[in-house]
């Protein structure tokens, strides 16, 4: 691999082959950046990841010869080895349903490959392949004979020849299924810890601690000022709330998150308040000087009559024009620590006299809620993290895909009048830009740095606690190396099953 500020060479590796045993080449990798990641008409949060500068430019993928790719971008952009880290797709079997169009102008790739497609019709590179899916239920997986990785004796990777992925939403159900043996792996629920803790040996099974988990948990409100057919995405009177900083900052305070790390997370946790994972060396810390929100109700009232809210009789809440000051939280029902959070959060800003409906539905409802209608006062949720804080780019930037708090729509989506894009909303946009190209690592960081501060100040999300990432394991599973950021199964061509 050759590596120039603007450009990088990468060379592929000799006979690498697909799961069907064809070939995989320079022109899989052309076609996968060209055709699909770059591709306008195919909507995924990837493009994002891929957009340069302030003009939001792509960068130019191309041939040099049978071996050779070159990637030039528009501009220095530090992250991009990085993102070069996504699947390569196969052209002889999607290439022509990008280029064929349906009756609505949409490529037929969007519906190539669904929950209907025979498995042998999937091709991967990766370790393993498709071998059947069954809705709800379970997905197997069987060995790709053509993985390209062997161990240090040439033996082919990996080694195990199966294994089965149960589809279980419910965390209780997922935790009873373990401990009668259905499943191998779990993630440990705080509340569950202790009681695992105690059937180690009995169970035959290690619990795993890969010290702070790297995704974060908030809580989000609406402040999309935009309207859609004349009609606005959010109550006009509930949207001057959300919109008020110091009324985010008065929630904030009175949250008890304390009290949430002692009984939801029994204490395998720490206050989180960062968007930054912990293990980015651009994380910012409180004790380094981030702004946070100790609990503290009194402050929460001072910011809040100070903001022009004041209280009635009966303690309740209310704003300038005597409206109550009610909301809706909604999370994905299923997940028992969020419905926790949940209703703590609803206990808590009762005492500040907030009054919380909250609302649990299904995963798919909230996800259509926040990416298509836009309609909603206050989620609970949770994103991913690692060690590039480019990676939430889609996140920060004001027309991201992952721009959850104010969101614009999606493309073939009805526009928005009067959407508002704040000037702390832009800077931190204009920030993630600026240090995408910033070669420097100390100034990288510092640029990092004032983005914490700014989210911090601002709260477009109020974070909550950062819990331990905990799995616990099957021994009969070898050569598990586990990590926080990897998970369980990051090396799984190396595992291997004993009896």
């Amino acid at each position: 691999m050759r590596i120039i500020k603007t450009q990088i060479i990468v060379t592929l590796k000799d006979n690498l082959q697909w799961s069907d045993g064809k070939p995989l080449t320079v022109d899989d990798v052309v076609f996968t950046y060209n055709e699909i990641y770059f591709n306008e008409a195919i909507p995924s949060n990837v493009i994002d990841s891929f957009r340069i500068g302030k003009e939001r430019k792509l960068p130019t993928v191309k041939k040099l010869d049978d071996r050779r790719i070159e990637f030039t971008t528009p501009e220095p952009f530090v992250p991009f080895l990085g993102n070069l880290e996504v699947p390569i797709l196969p052209a002889h079997a999607l290439q022509e349903s990008v280029r064929t169009k349906d009756q609505e102008g949409k490529p037929l790739f969007l519906t190539k490959w669904s929950i209907d497609t025979n498995p042998q019709e999937i091709i991967t590179n990766g370790t393993y392949k498709l071998k059947s899916y069954a809705t709800s239920e379970r997905i197997i997986f069987e060995r790709n004979p053509y993985f390209w990785r062997k161990d240090q004796q040439g033996n082919q990777q990996p080694y195990i020849e199966q294994f089965i992925w149960q589809i279980v939403e419910n965390t209780d159900t997922a935790f009873l299924q373990f401990r009668s043996g259905g499943l191998d792996s779990i993630g440990v629920n705080p509340e569950y810890f202790s009681l695992l803790k105690n059937e180690e040996e009995r169970g035959d099974f290690t619990i795993y601690n890969g010290g702070a988990a790297p995704g974060t948990n908030f809580i989000s409100f609406n402040l999309n000022q935009g309207k859609r057919n004349g009609v606005p995405l959010v109550d006009p009177i509930k949207s001057r709330w959300f919109n008020n900083v110091k009324f985010r900052q008065a929630v904030a305070y009175g949250i008890d998150r304390q009290r949430m790390i002692n009984n939801i997370f029994r204490g395998l946790g720490d206050f989180q308040n960062s968007p930054l994972s912990v293990q980015s060396p651009f994380f910012f810390s409180a004790e380094q000087g981030l702004q946070m929100y100790d609990y503290n109700p009194d402050k929460s009232r001072e910011l809040l009559t100070g903001a022009g809210f004041k209280y009635n009789a009966q303690g309740q809440l209310l704003d300038a024009e005597g409206n109550r000051v009610r909301f809706t939280l909604i999370t994905n029902g299923g997940n028992k620590v969020r419905e926790a959070l949940a209703v703590q959060i609803k206990q808590d800003l009762e005492l500040i006299g907030i009054t919380v409906d909250v609302d649990t539905i299904a995963f798919g409802v909230l996800v259509d809620k926040l990416g298509n209608s836009l309609d909603w006062d206050c989620h609970l949720l949770g994103f991913t993290g690692g060690t590039e804080p480019n990676d939430g780019a889609n996140i920060w930037n004001v027309d991201g895909a992952l721009h959850s708090f104010n969101q614009k729509p999606k493309s073939g989506q009805p526009d928005l009048e009067g959407r508002v894009v704040q000037d702390w909303e832009r800077r931190i946009s204009d920030l993630y830009v600026q240090a995408a190209g910033e070669f420097d690592e100390v100034k990288r960081r510092e640029l990092y740095i004032e983005t914490q501060k700014i989210t911090q100040e601002n709260l477009p999300f109020i974070y909550l606690v950062n819990p331990l990432a905990l799995s616990a394991v099957r021994n009969k599973i070898q050569g598990v190396k586990y990590s926080a950021l990897g998970g369980t199964f990051w090396n799984i061509y190396e595992l291997q099953l004993t009896e």
